[in-house]
Parts: structure tokens; C-alpha cells; sequence
């Protein structure tokens, strides 16, 4: 498994932040071509990767593929659209986790065996990709990119040569360890499978003329479809090529879920719908928590757009109950044309795009104390600059209001994150992390609000980021690693509160 390099935008705006993940859809319709609804539904992903887009269809005799580097609506054109034919298609964005930033890498991988033609696309990250290749390479197999997902089309494309689809998805899922959710077309079926744990998420839902499987909800509600449920850790969900149903069947039974918390702090749509919950309210609740815990009375409440809006939201509610007089306002006007900052060759550059993103409403914070609010906190960058941001536009006092615990570790299982060198949280006290980025007071939810907005217990999420402590064997990281995590509270600077 290749190791995260880091991720380049902290809420898409600073250098240093988890990047998206990958999206992936499948489509099977009765009589309408597939590559129109995935191009669609793609786009309804592009959030949960930049670097590539691509779809592939069957028309019941061959597979048309088509994967380009970009976003999908340069990747993908219309006369692509056309050539693409079917009823039956998957797609993927990408953005990369482990392998290459390359068209290797890109996805759907599709491949033309003995037992017919294979694609798959895959958001996820394996953490023994490197074992499982080393004895494919030494059966034959050979690869044309350092990505995982093609150990995984190469595993199941061999299982296919002696078993039947349902068992050879069996094998391959025994085989493999880590997050994965997949959609994948063996000829004209196309098929869902989610990890045993359900790491990352995936969805199935209906259209007018068939069913589709996306990694969000927000992707079947682009296509006026509904939601039917999400897919079960463990599943494999078949959908019938003629468009009419789907067939369900449990694969693996695991004792434990570890669903990955950050879907709902940071990563998925406001929008959808991820195990049940909406990502949405529970960003509020989450927000209502961070009052609950470190509320500090000030005069004006603001988000960092856009992912810290909702948790804004939800904290000024519970202020408001409170009795607390606090007003919610926008004071951080987004400019939506700035290119992504880490392609600033320098740190002085991409200090510099912040601001070219991210200006304040002077009037919203001159001469007043601010509450700002936002989902996490990475390297630090940003942050540090949209306090500076804000002193410079006249606040009298900023104090930052984190809707999730420290990240302390890498990610291994899908998240493009820094590492852990890089994490500012990872050898700092939260006092330490208040001082470096200049804000008055911090602090940060904790593990059990999070666990309690979504509810779940802790042993049913995924929390190596904030833990240390993984739901897989990771090379390097003991499972069972000790981390000294910091007190989530922080210094209120004399300001009453609602909890101290």
C-alpha cells in the first residue's frame, strides 16, 4: 500500500487538509443507455475527487471504456457519451490514495480475460494490496499500474476462472484486507460490495427504469431516483442487467462495524445520506455538542465555508436555547474561482491564496468578539491564517471552535491525509495548537459526541486519525498503538460559558 503523501486543501482552501476520496457508480437500466445517468451521477460526486473520471459500459457483446485525467465535465464529452454504449455501466472519480497521480492509475479498470470482460471502480485504500500483488505477479499476473485497485480486478478476474460470480466476489473479499466499496461489471452485471466493516460508504437506489449503486445518496437524488438503503458491510448486491431488481447476498459476517466518522465531519454532502443518517443534521448536532461542550459567549458566530456551516448552524441554535446572546452571521465571504492551493510552489504563495479565497465582511467582525467555526484542523495552515484574517479585519477576540476530536495519525484507509509529522495536533497540547495558530481560545469536539451524533459506540467507527489505534493491521502502526491524546477543551479568555 502506498504510504498518504498528504492531502493539499484544509476545506478545500489551505494547504494540508484531508483530500476527497473517490465515488463510485453503477448503473443498470432497462432500456435507456447508461452513460448519460453515470456522467450525471459522476458529476453529483465530483466533490470526492478531482484528479480523474471515467465510465464504462456494456452493450451485451463488448465493453466501451472511457477514463480520462480532469474533472468529469472535461474528462468526459458528449461525443464519449455517445460512443458509450449500453444499459449497464460503472464510473469512478478518483482522487489518489494509493498508487500513482497518473492515467494508469485512473479509474474504472477494466480488463478482457478468458471468463469475459471485467470492470471495477473502488474508493478505499487495501493495507495488504502489496502481499496480494506479490503472488498474483508470481501466478503471471501481470500489471500495468501501482494502484490497488488492479490487484483487486486481477484476484477476482482469477477466482472467476473456476468459481461462479457470487463465490469468486467471496474469494477475492477473503483475500483482501482494508476499506474498500466497489462497484464492478463482469460483462453486462454489474454489482455493489462494501468492506466487512463498512468503512466506506455505499448506497443502492431506484430509478423510473432501473437501479443504480453510488457512494452517496446525493448521486441517486441527481438522477431522480430514490434511496432504497444502504449497502450492508460485507454485501454483495447484484443488480439484474435488464433493469427490473437486484439480488442480495451477505458474504462476510463481521463481529464489529467501523464505519469512518469523517464521512459526516468532513468528506460526504451535506445532502446525503450515509448508514442511515443524514450528513447534514448530523453536522448540526454535532455543532449543538460543541456548545454543549465548549460553548464561549461571544458576539457573532460564523463558519468557515462551506463544510463548517452546519456545525456553525447547529452551535448558534444551541447558544440561542442557552439564553446566550449570540448572533450567527456569515463573515467569511468564499471566492469560488481561486484554484486549489497546493499547487502554490511556495508557502508564502499559498498563505497568500488563502486570502485570494477567503475574504472577511468587515463589518461582520470589526470591533466584536468572534466564535469561528470549523470541522477540523490538519497542518494548521489555514487556520492560522483565518485568524490573522479576521484580527486584520478588527476582531477584538477570535476564538476557534473545532466539530471534531485532533487528528494525531495518518489515515491508511482512503483519506488523502498529512503525516504525522506534519499533523498539528500529533505532538502538541491543545493549548500548543492555540498558541501556534494565534486564536484566543480553541477547542475541539470529543470522541464520544461524535460517537453519540451518530449514534453509534466507539467500537463500531473508524477513529484511527484521532485514536491511533486502527480497525486493520497496518504496517508500522500497532493496532492496539498508544497515543497521549490532549485535552479537547481550551482557555475561554475570561468569556462566560455554557460549560466549563
Amino acid at each position: 500500500m502506498a504510504a498518504p503523501s498528504g492531502g493539499p486543501a484544509e476545506n478545500g482552501v489551505g494547504s494540508g487538509g484531508p483530500t476527497e476520496k473517490c465515488g463510485v457508480v453503477g448503473v443498470s437500466l432497462a432500456d435507456d443507455a447508461a452513460a448519460l445517468p453515470i456522467y450525471y451521477a459522476l458529476y453529483a460526486l465530483q466533490h470526492r475527487g478531482q484528479e480523474s473520471a471515467g465510465i464504462v459500459t456494456h452493450d451485451g457483446f463488448q465493453q466501451h471504456s472511457h477514463v480520462e485525467m480532469g474533472l468529469v465535465g472535461d474528462a468526459i464529452d458528449e461525443g464519449d457519451i455517445d460512443r458509450l454504449n449500453g444499459s449497464t455501466g460503472i464510473g469512478h472519480v478518483r482522487y489518489p490514495t494509493a498508487g500513482s497521480v497518473d492515467k494508469d492509475c485512473a479509474q474504472p479498470f477494466s480488463v478482457s480475460f478468458k471468463s469475459g470482460s471485467l470492470g471495477l471502480s473502488h474508493n478505499g485504500n487495501l493495507v495488504n494490496a502489496d502481499a496480494v500483488r506479490e503472488d498474483l505477479a508470481a501466478a503471471g499476473h501481470a500489471f500495468t499500474s501501482d494502484g490497488d485497485t488492479e490487484v483487486i480486478a486481477h484476484d477476482l478476474a482469477r477466482n472467476l476462472l473456476d468459481a461462479g460470480l457470487v463465490r469468486a466476489v467471496k474469494r477475492t473479499m477473503e483475500r483482501i484486507h482494508g476499506s474498500y466499496s466497489l462497484t464492478i461489471m463482469h460483462d453486462d452485471t454489474v454489482m455493489g460490495v462494501r468492506d466487512p466493516r463498512g468503512n466506506r460508504p455505499l448506497v443502492l437506489g431506484e430509478v423510473d427504469d432501473g437501479y443504480v449503486l453510488a457512494s452517496e445518496s446525493a448521486a441517486i437524488d441527481t438522477l431522480g431516483g430514490e434511496l432504497v438503503r444502504d449497502v450492508r458491510p460485507g454485501e454483495l448486491v447484484v443488480l439484474d442487467p435488464e433493469g427490473t431488481g437486484y439480488e442480495s447476498h451477505q458474504l462476510i459476517e463481521a463481529e464489529r462495524s467501523a464505519h469512518c466518522f469523517f464521512e459526516h465531519v468532513y468528506f460526504a454532502r451535506p445532502d446525503s445520506v450515509i448508514d442511515g443518517s443524514l450528513v447534514y443534521e448530523v453536522r448540526r448536532e454535532l455543532g449543538r455538542s460543541l456548545w454543549a461542550e465548549h460553548g464561549v459567549d461571544t458576539d457573532v458566530v460564523m463558519p468557515v465555508p462551506d463544510s463548517g456551516r452546519a456545525f456553525a448552524s447547529g452551535y448558534a441554535e444551541a447558544a440561542d436555547d442557552a439564553g446566550a446572546s449570540v448572533e450567527f452571521a456569515e463573515g467569511l465571504m468564499k471566492n469560488r474561482y481561486v484554484g486549489r492551493t497546493f499547487i502554490m510552489p511556495t508557502q508564502q504563495a499559498r498563505e497568500r491564496a488563502v486570502r485570494l479565497k477567503l475574504n472577511p465582511i468587515r463589518s461582520t467582525v470589526e470591533g466584536r468578539s468572534v466564535s469561528l467555526i470549523d470541522d477540523s484542523i490538519v497542518r494548521g495552515t489555514t487556520s492560522t491564517q483565518l485568524v490573522r484574517v479576521l484580527r486584520d479585519a478588527g476582531a477584538e477576540e477570535v476564538h476557534l471552535r473545532i466539530g471534531a476530536p485532533p487528528i494525531l495519525a495518518p489515515c491508511y484507509l482512503g483519506i488523502d491525509m498529512a503525516t504525522r509529522e506534519e499533523l498539528i495536533a500529533a505532538d502538541r497540547t491543545v493549548e500548543e495548537v492555540r498558541d501556534e495558530i494565534g486564536a484566543d481560545s480553541l477547542a475541539y469536539l470529543s470522541i464520544d459526541a461524535v460517537a453519540d451524533a451518530l449514534e453509534r459506540s466507539r467500537a463500531d467507527l473508524c477513529l484511527g486519525c484521532v485514536t491511533g489505534e486502527y480497525p486493520y493491521d497496518v504496517e508500522g502502526e500497532a493496532a492496539d498503538r498508544e497515543v497521549s491524546r490532549p485535552d479537547v477543551g481550551g482557555g475561554r479568555a475570561g468569556l462566560s460559558t455554557s460549560d466549563d
